[in-house]
């Protein structure tokens, strides 16, 4: 009688195991693609707030137009190298005024101008 149980149980457990580990998967499938909606979502967040803000005059010498008179010239100090190593890595630097000399970028609006309305 015992070898009958065997036959039964073995099968059990191996059907048992089979079920576990399919679920176990299907449970990480579904965690990974709730990441994945997660991260998409925040993208999207974050493309629609960069969308809606306007653009940041900005010069190629990364400092702001504020930073910059009517002639383009740049007022900002930077870090320049002025010795260098065998491998020509920067090792001492010193500070000198940007050699930027034009602001090239988008233009704010200095003032806007709306027609009067009236009533004719």
């Amino acid at each position: 009688m015992a070898d009958w149980v065997w036959s039964v149980v073995i099968p059990l457990i191996v059907a048992g195991n089979w079920v576990v580990g399919t679920g176990r998967r299907a449970l990480k499938t579904r965690h990974e693609r709730k990441l994945e909606l997660r991260q998409a979502d925040e993208q999207q967040r974050l493309a629609v707030e960069a969308a809606s803000r306007p653009p940041e005059p900005v010069c190629g010498c990364t400092h702001h137009l504020a930073k910059h008179d009517r002639q383009g010239k740049c007022h900002e100090v930077v870090e320049a190298p002025t010795a260098w190593d065998a491998e020509r890595k920067p090792l001492q630097y010193e500070p000198r005024p940007c050699n930027c000399q034009q602001y090239i970028g988008p233009e704010p609006l200095g003032t806007v101008f709306a027609a009067e309305l009236t009533d004719r």
